[in-house]
């Protein structure tokens, strides 16, 4: 398969094996509709952030950042990772685990900033999980692609994907395969962040820079779908929806690990 752009950083043992699992399956079972794929740097540090519908998107918007010449590092949630066999391959890739909405949220936060200062691309979901918009519209986000970005000076490229959600709706557990689905993604100018860089991490900062980048996606979605999106973005917190997992499944009780307001 041709690839806009080849691959300049070398891929190790796990993310080679990972691509000879994931490349064919998404050949066989997807289309693909890339745009703007290569304002993605083609090297050097940088953090690429999306919207987030279906927990099958890693996968489809891993290819098209791998695509584009870029080993993918996904900030990932925890239980993924802590999988027996599948966590250890996916860890042995780099990806950086976040337990969210725990004590521990703020070590993802470390491993990232000191992977992008290596000149890595790392990947953020900012709304953190799947989102509770009724439209699909990307929600509020949290601040952990902002920390990263305004820590390090690198740039923060905004991306957006739509048909992820036709293969495997949210929290659904029966695929739709075929008839084969477009994966459509497409890539924006870095989010103009100069400005705040050298301010103090406010809140108040952190909440400006984490509201550009969601505006970014947004303008992104919205020319995917040829669609405007509400006027006021989706807040879980202010609608009393359960911010990880899914909404309409049952609390469970959570481990030892104490919450904390925010997570990556």
């Amino acid at each position: 398969m041709s690839y806009p752009r080849k691959l300049q950083e070398p891929r190790g043992l796990a993310f080679g094996t990972c691509v000879a699992i994931v490349e064919p399956l998404a050949r066989l079972l997807t289309k693909r509709r890339w745009i703007d794929g290569t304002k993605i740097p083609a090297t050097g540090g940088c953090v690429v952030v999306a919207n987030h519908v279906s927990h099958v998107d890693p996968f489809t918007f891993a290819h098209f950042v791998y695509g584009h010449g870029r080993v993918v590092r996904f900030l990932a949630k925890a239980e993924v990772l802590d999988l027996p066999v599948v966590g250890r391959l996916v860890r042995a890739t780099g990806q950086i685990p976040v337990y969210r909405l725990t004590t521990e949220a703020s070590q993802a936060f470390a491993a990232a900033v000191e992977a992008v200062e290596e000149g890595k691309c790392v990947v953020v979901y900012p709304e953190g999980t799947i989102t509770r918009d009724p439209g699909l519209w990307p929600m509020t986000g949290k601040s952990g692609a902002a920390r990263i970005a305004l820590a390090s000076g690198v740039p923060v490229i905004p991306a957006a994907q739509w048909g992820p959600q036709d293969i495997l709706a949210p929290y659904a557990k029966r695929p739709r395969l075929f008839p084969r689905k477009t994966m459509t993604v497409k890539a924006g100018d870095p989010v103009p962040l100069d400005d705040l860089r050298e301010l103090k991490p406010t809140p108040d900062v952190l909440h400006e820079a984490t509201d550009r980048i969601m505006d970014a996606i947004t303008r992104q979605l919205e020319d995917i779908r040829g669609e405007k999106a509400p006027a006021q973005r989706f807040d879980p917190r202010a609608r009393g929806v359960r911010q990880i997992g899914n909404p309409n499944a049952p609390e469970r009780p959570r481990g030892r690990r104490h919450r904390t307001g925010d997570s990556a």
